[in-house]
């Protein structure tokens, strides 16, 4: 009877144990079921992560290439204002010294007509040297300016060098060559500063109509 009840009393206690020997084997189940998912989000997790870290890499690159592009542009432009700046200084400059060359060429106009009218024995021999001195000064300064006349006598008419003021006849010039100078021409270096103002030579009238009657 007693091992009966023993045997009754004990078989409540085998299905607990039973139950708490096969709880932690479902658990363990869960965990090991539970352990993929969880490292399959945390894969997807670090996906997003670095697809976002590339993203932002790329902006960041691209932004880098828009900054040197403005970089490049604005250092372009400085250099073009700088190069600009100089010229208009040089433009400047250059004006500034053709119009002081102009005036100086108005006094050399009449030094020149001063020594043609006046003759050399109606004034003290120093007076005259030191007029001719004068001159000669001031053709050095032409010359280190670069300035120099314009041959005119004998040439072929030129509007960009000669400035016509009337015609002459003349057997001895070219028809349409010049046959005298009124007031000389300058150029500096390749530039025509002061067109020269010049006679042009024509044919004679008789000349002219004994070659319309005897053509060769």
């Amino acid at each position: 009877m007693k091992d009966k009840e023993q045997s009754k009393e004990g078989a409540p206690n085998d299905e607990g144990v039973q139950q708490e020997e096969a709880a932690p084997m479902d658990e363990g189940v869960q965990q090991e079921e539970a352990a993929p998912m969880d490292e399959g989000v945390q894969q997807i997790t670090d996906i997003q992560d670095s697809s976002s870290q590339q993203q932002q890499l790329d902006e960041a690159l691209r932004e880098k290439g828009q900054f040197r592009t403005i970089a490049q542009r604005a250092q372009a432009d400085l250099e073009n204002y700088k190069k600009r700046v100089i010229k208009e200084r040089e433009d400047l400059q250059k004006s500034a010294t053709e119009d002081l060359i102009l005036k100086l060429l108005a006094v050399v106009d009449d030094l020149d007509r001063a020594v043609e009218l006046i003759p050399q024995d109606a004034v003290a021999p120093g007076w005259y040297d030191g007029l001719l001195l004068v001159m000669r000064n001031i053709g050095n300064i032409l010359d280190s300016e670069g300035v120099h006349k314009v041959e005119a006598l004998g040439q072929p008419f030129d509007p960009w060098k000669f400035e016509a003021v009337q015609y002459e006849e003349s057997s001895e010039i070219e028809e349409g060559n010049v046959v005298r100078v009124l007031r000389n021409g300058y150029a500096r270096h390749n530039k025509i500063l002061r067109a020269a103002q010049v006679i042009i030579a024509k044919r004679p009238e008789i000349e002219h109509e004994h070659s319309e009657e005897d053509p060769k």
